[in-house]
């Protein structure tokens, strides 16, 4: 039995997927137990969508539609939902990264977002003066759900550069640095990840005031991501990108190879023990 909620569809894009679910359960006579079989699902997810404790995923919101005979009504309502959970000013490029046929990272003080293992991206975040626990647990969840398009069958090609500096940094405890350097070099066989580190040893000043990433689509840099505190900014403009691209062929030429780099973050893996 689910939890007496009432729910407002007016609320948020949650709000309506749960209301919208319910109603239309209802109307066809089913239990939640009764329509969880029937979409190949637990009852306990059914309950929590429909009381507001749980995100639909994709394939829940296809399973959904599919079971009521819609089009991508579910899907729609999904995608609302996903986009409300991610930051406003992070917004327009998670959808540049999405649509991208390839993403160039350049991080010169932590690993990127897109590699981070859990535990490293809690303690980057739990260090944030005045966060609460609550609020740690969302910007992990939102970095995890990032990952995933990592995981898409048609998701970009990523190359990321990364400074040395970065491995040897320590962030949470030695154990979560070695389980993040662990998870690097697992990225570093994704096929379509590439992962070079530029070394100390390449004095290279180019790129030490600030991170970025240069969205592409048909070999076109189209958007780029600054970071800056608190808050980075996504920039269309073509003065500022054809002012980044130099900028980061120079840390192409600075970094070294794939393999070299890869011994050298198994190399500060080891210590971290």
């Amino acid at each position: 039995m689910s939890l007496s909620v009432n729910i407002n569809p007016e609320d948020s894009p949650l709000a309506r997927f749960a209301h919208e679910l319910r109603t239309r359960r209802l109307e066809a006579g089913l239990t939640q137990r009764q329509f969880a079989r029937r979409i190949g699902f637990s009852a306990s997810q059914v309950a929590m969508v429909e009381t507001l404790r749980r995100n639909p995923d994709e394939l829940f919101a296809i399973a959904c539609d599919k079971e009521f005979g819609l089009k991508d009504h579910f899907v729609g309502m999904r995608k609302a939902i996903k986009w409300e959970t991610v930051p406003e000013h992070y917004r327009d490029w998670r959808s540049a990264e999405e649509r991208a046929d390839e993403v160039h990272i350049w991080t010169p003080m932590l690993i990127s977002g897109l590699f981070q293992t859990e535990a490293y991206a809690r303690s980057i975040f739990e260090d944030e003066p005045g966060i609460t626990p609550e609020e740690v647990d969302a910007k992990v969840h939102r970095r995890m759900q990032r990952q995933k398009l990592l995981t898409r069958e048609q998701g970009p090609l990523i190359v990321s550069l990364l400074d040395e500096g970065v491995l040897h940094r320590p962030v949470g405890s030695r154990a979560v640095m070695r389980q993040q350097l662990d998870h690097l070099l697992k990225m570093a066989a994704h096929p379509r990840v590439t992962l070079r580190v530029v070394p100390y040893e390449s004095y290279s000043m180019v790129g030490l005031a600030g991170g970025f990433s240069i969205a592409f689509i048909r070999g076109a840099a189209y958007v780029v991501y600054i970071d800056s505190s608190p808050i980075g900014r996504t920039l269309g403009d073509r003065d500022v990108i054809s002012r980044l691209l130099p900028r980061w062929n120079a840390l192409q030429a600075a970094a070294l190879p794939v393999r070299p780099s890869i011994r050298k973050i198994a190399e500060m893996r080891d210590t971290w023990t």
